[in-house]
């Protein structure tokens, strides 16, 4: 009986699950983003582009942040080192900046593994110290990150910065060359669009099977009540350095995919402005949220681009380089104004409205 009961029930979940309407707007999205590259210009796929590249450092961030509890101000720093990292692993050596021409596949993983053990190095700190004493410590690392980028010339190419390698990945090439794809001429954006995809797809997977999982629960507690946690076996210690280096690890990806996007490293994006912003991504979105992390990227990096866009139209916001209020400083207005009115009205992020709508009534929940 018991071997009749199993099926049943299994088949009765995934019907009941086919039922929800949530499973069917997830699709739709997914067929959506899908199919974008056929229909957008450049400009909004590297909209896009930025937008998931800052989901998948916030990810990072929200796991450090969000589910530990440890406030880092210095997560522009390791972004830095994803993209100089690619830069300096994939470039072929030039008579004014060094590279070791590896493949841009390995480059990048390689790249990666760096962040991660950048990371790692700081991990001791950040093992130990809490609060705004680590948000301290960490904000040190976009000095000192800073001064390596402006004056290490021939890894970073100075304060001018450097071009970016183009990635081949299995043939393929993610750059303007000719590929046409049912009659669409596919560039570096459209070809970089489907990467992008796969990257935040794996990195939201990997985040939300960690904070589902005993790591999960084991950084909440040390989040919650840190002593507490160290009571009932938890190696607080331990568990901080891996998450720094695990969120390390996310920035030095995003770093990458920011590179392969600008197609040139400049020093001055990578300073404190920010860190700032994927702090504000993380509380406008959803503390300790894997969809928190990526809706309030999406909102903090869309908007400077959409200001931009339709500055002409848009009352009290003007072109930059004419005077008045320029996009990029009337975006940090506005989020400046999401980040207090969540931490004052919704300190679940935007994700906590989402949830509301989609609460199950209790007929469904019998």
């Amino acid at each position: 009986m018991s071997e009749t009961a199993a099926p049943t029930a299994t088949a009765g979940s995934l019907r009941a699950r086919l039922a929800r309407p949530r499973t069917y707007l997830t699709g739709g999205c997914a067929l959506l983003l899908l199919a974008l590259p056929f229909y957008l210009d450049r400009f909004w796929l590297q909209a896009g582009l930025f937008a998931m590249a800052a989901a998948i450092g916030a990810t990072g961030l929200n796991l450090l942040t969000g589910a530990t509890g440890q406030l880092s101000m210095g997560h522009a720093f390791f972004l830095a080192v994803g993209a100089y990292g690619y830069c300096a692993f994939a470039g072929a050596p030039s008579g004014d900046t060094d590279g070791l021409g590896l493949p841009g596949w390995l480059a990048a993983v390689l790249a990666v593994l760096l962040a991660g053990a950048a990371g790692g190095l700081f991990s001791p700190i950040a093992g130990r110290l809490k609060g705004a004493y680590l948000g301290i410590a960490t904000l040190a690392l976009i000095f000192i990150g800073q001064h390596v980028l402006f004056n290490a010339e021939g890894l970073t190419g100075g304060a001018n910065g450097r071009d970016v390698p183009v990635l081949s990945l299995f043939g393929l090439r993610f750059d303007d060359s000719e590929l046409t794809v049912a009659s669409v001429p596919f560039g570096a954006a459209e070809k970089l669009w489907y990467l992008g995809l796969v990257l935040i797809l794996g990195c939201a997977l990997f985040a939300r099977g960690v904070l589902r999982g005993r790591p999960g629960r084991a950084m909440n507690a040390i989040r919650d009540h840190r002593i507490a946690a160290g009571v009932l076996g938890v190696p607080v210690a331990r568990y901080r350095a891996g998450v720094f280096v695990l969120s390390s690890m996310y920035a030095g990806l995003a770093g990458v995919l920011l590179a392969l996007v600008f197609q040139r490293t400049v020093p001055d994006y990578f300073g404190m402005v920010l860190s700032l912003e994927y702090l504000a991504m993380i509380v406008i979105g959803g503390l300790g949220s894997v969809a928190g992390a990526v809706v309030g990227a999406a909102f903090v990096s869309l908007l400077p681009q959409l200001l931009t866009r339709y500055s002409d139209s848009l009352p009290l916001v003007s072109a930059p380089g004419t005077g008045g209020v320029a996009p990029g400083e009337a975006a940090r207005y506005l989020y400046g104004a999401a980040v207090v009115a969540a931490v004052l009205f919704l300190p679940g992020g935007l994700v906590q409205l989402a949830a509301r709508r989609s609460r199950k009534t209790p007929q469904e929940d019998a």
